[in-house]
């Protein structure tokens, strides 16, 4: 049977998320639309489907609960359970991987 997690952002993740789409609409909404629907959608696919993405490997001592994901060259990071997702962070690809 598949579950519908509960979706919680973490602060620092959402503000991240925030200041990459303003970033990116300075130059072209379009782009910023399709960048959210991407993040979106994913995360979406992750409420059920939790382990669809890798480990995260920047995840010191990670046993399979932190996961990530890449699109439009963002990284989500994310941990799960039994009952929800918590989204953890978003980086630009491009700078440099912090370990956690």
């Amino acid at each position: 049977m598949e579950k519908n997690r509960r979706l919680i952002w973490d602060e620092q993740a959402l503000i991240e998320v925030e200041r990459s789409l303003e970033w990116i609409g300075k130059t072209s909404l379009h782009q910023t639309e399709l960048v959210e629907q991407a993040i979106l959608s994913r995360i979406e696919l992750i409420r059920v489907h939790p382990e669809r993405f890798p480990p995260d490997k920047y995840k010191i001592n990670n046993q399979g609960s932190y996961r990530a994901f890449e699109t439009h060259s963002y990284r989500i990071s994310y941990y799960h359970t039994e009952n929800e997702v918590r989204i953890l962070r978003c980086r630009h690809v491009k700078q440099r991987p912090k370990k956690y």
